[in-house]
C-alpha cells in the first residue's frame, strides 16, 4: 500500500486487501467528482464508472453502487426495496456514514457496513472503476468482486 495515499484512500485499500481484491487505488491527476471526469481521466466508458451514491431511507444511510450511465430512480428503487422513500443524503449525512467526501465515496473502508445495493447495468462491462475514498482516487475491480465487497444486493436502479 503506497504511503502516500491519503489516510481515507489507505483505510479503503486495506478493506480491498483484507477482501481479496488486487486492484490497486490509482491517484489521478486532478479530482474527478463526477463519473464523466473519472471516465475521462481513465479513458473508459462513463458506464464502467461505478457511482457510489448515499441516499437516505427509513432513518438509516442506503448507499446505491450505480452505472455511470444513469441516474438512479429513487421513486422506483424504494418501491422495488419496499422502503417509505429514498432521497438523497445531505453532505454531513454522507460524512457520517461513510467517512468518504461526496465525489470520493468508496464501496467499502466505512466505519460500519452500508446496506447496498449494486446496479445490475454494472455486470456488462468486465472491468469497473470506483472511487478510492477521495475525489482524486479510484481502483478497478470486477462486477463479482463488488458484489462481494459490498455485501450488496443486485438490482436495477435505474
Amino acid at each position: 500500500m503506497s504511503e502516500s495515499l491519503s489516510a481515507r484512500s489507505r483505510r479503503v485499500a486495506a478493506a480491498l486487501e483484507r477482501a481479496g481484491i488486487t486492484g490497486e487505488i490509482v491517484v489521478l491527476p486532478a479530482a474527478a467528482h463526477t463519473a464523466v471526469l473519472a471516465a475521462e481521466a481513465l479513458g473508459v466508458e462513463v458506464g464502467a464508472i461505478a457511482n457510489s451514491l448515499v441516499f437516505w431511507s427509513d432513518g438509516e444511510p442506503l448507499l446505491v453502487m450505480t452505472s455511470g450511465a444513469h441516474r438512479v430512480d429513487t421513486v422506483a428503487l424504494a418501491a422495488r426495496l419496499g422502503r417509505g422513500g429514498i432521497r438523497r443524503a445531505t453532505p454531513e449525512q454522507v460524512l457520517a456514514a461513510t467517512g468518504q467526501p461526496i465525489g470520493g465515496v468508496a464501496p467499502t473502508g466505512h466505519p460500519a457496513p452500508l446496506t447496498t445495493i449494486v446496479d445490475e447495468d454494472l455486470a456488462a462491462y468486465p472491468r469497473v472503476w470506483a472511487a478510492g475514498g477521495t475525489p482524486q482516487t479510484v481502483f478497478p475491480l470486477t462486477f463479482d468482486e463488488l458484489v462481494r465487497l459490498t455485501g450488496g444486493t443486485v438490482a436495477p436502479v435505474a
